[in-house]
């Protein structure tokens, strides 16, 4: 590989950069990981040919001071010839200094052809005339060799959506600038999330749910903002949550923790657990890069 894709005309340092690509099965869930990072506030572009690789870390490092974090998805909707250059163009960046980590998303054959017949999404490789069955072959084959040298292989197959979602948010946490926060929304009466760093009780509050008109929404809509919003009792609740966040977060910064869970309950999980998740979530975009959200009986 020539020295000009691999060199970087910027003040940003390369060992500052962070490249995550994510390849692997169609219908594996790299989607869903691609906004996982998303999240995380990672640069995210889909479908990219590898030889564009160098180019696009080069053009995001150039045109802004504040990218870090990079993530690229890759699968068979790329050239053929694609997966035989990847190892080496992956190699002449990290050889550069980026932080290159390659994920692959796995899953059984039997599991793939269950989503795509409850989708009804067409194969990448349908068009070629094959069965799924046979697609499915077909694509291991042309991605044996990125799998071969990947960095972490993520089996999604006994996964949901939310649960892979999390699994790479949690591993790449550590790529952000301190301390990543998860804001989830929970329904006691389904169970405490078994993950949570800490968890917060909202029964006390005035309740949406018996307001017929606001019963069908969420905390997420005007409405019930509106409603909540007003309540005194709700403010005094926010603030003094936030303010203990303040408080004791900065402790596990200290700790090295990159990654804290905060669980907020309420009966249903659908207005007011969801209302402060969005809430302190917003409050704290402010002081840290990586916050998500979550809501558990919504999603």
């Amino acid at each position: 590989m020539s020295n000009k894709h691999t060199s970087f005309d910027t003040q940003v340092d390369p060992h500052e950069i962070h490249l995550i690509v994510l390849t692997g099965m169609s219908g594996g869930g790299k989607t869903v990981a691609l906004r996982a990072l998303e999240d995380l506030e990672f640069y995210c572009v889909d479908n990219l040919p590898s030889a564009l690789l160098p180019q696009l870390v080069n053009a995001v490092i150039e045109g802004s001071s504040t990218h870090r974090r990079i993530a690229v998805g890759v699968d068979v909707r790329n050239r053929g010839a694609d997966f035989t250059h990847m190892p080496a163009v992956l190699s002449g960046l990290a050889s550069a200094g980026v932080q290159v980590h390659l994920i692959f998303l796995d899953c059984r054959d039997e599991v793939l052809i269950k989503r795509y017949s409850e989708t009804r999404r067409r194969h990448p490789l349908a068009t070629r005339g094959l069965s799924l069955a046979d697609a499915i072959v077909a694509e291991r084959r042309l991605l044996r060799p990125l799998m071969a040298i990947a960095e972490k292989v993520i089996d999604s197959s006994e996964l949901n959506v939310h649960q892979l979602r999390r699994l790479v948010a949690t591993g790449y946490a550590q790529a952000t600038e301190g301390l990543t926060l998860m804001f989830q929304s929970f329904a006691f009466k389904r169970g405490l999330p078994l993950d949570a760093d800490f968890v917060f009780d909202a029964r006390c509050l005035p309740n949406p749910h018996w307001h017929p008109h606001l019963r069908p929404l969420s905390g997420k809509d005007a409405a019930v903002r509106e409603f909540l919003d007003a309540e005194p009792l709700v403010g005094e609740y926010f603030t003094d949550t936030a303010r203990w966040l303040d408080a004791w977060l900065p402790r596990f910064e200290q700790d090295d923790r990159s990654y804290v869970t905060i669980s907020i309950g309420c009966t249903g999980g659908r207005h007011r657990s969801v209302y402060l998740v969005e809430k302190l979530a917003a409050h704290y975009r402010d002081r840290h890069e990586g916050v998500l959200t979550f809501h558990r009986e919504l999603e």
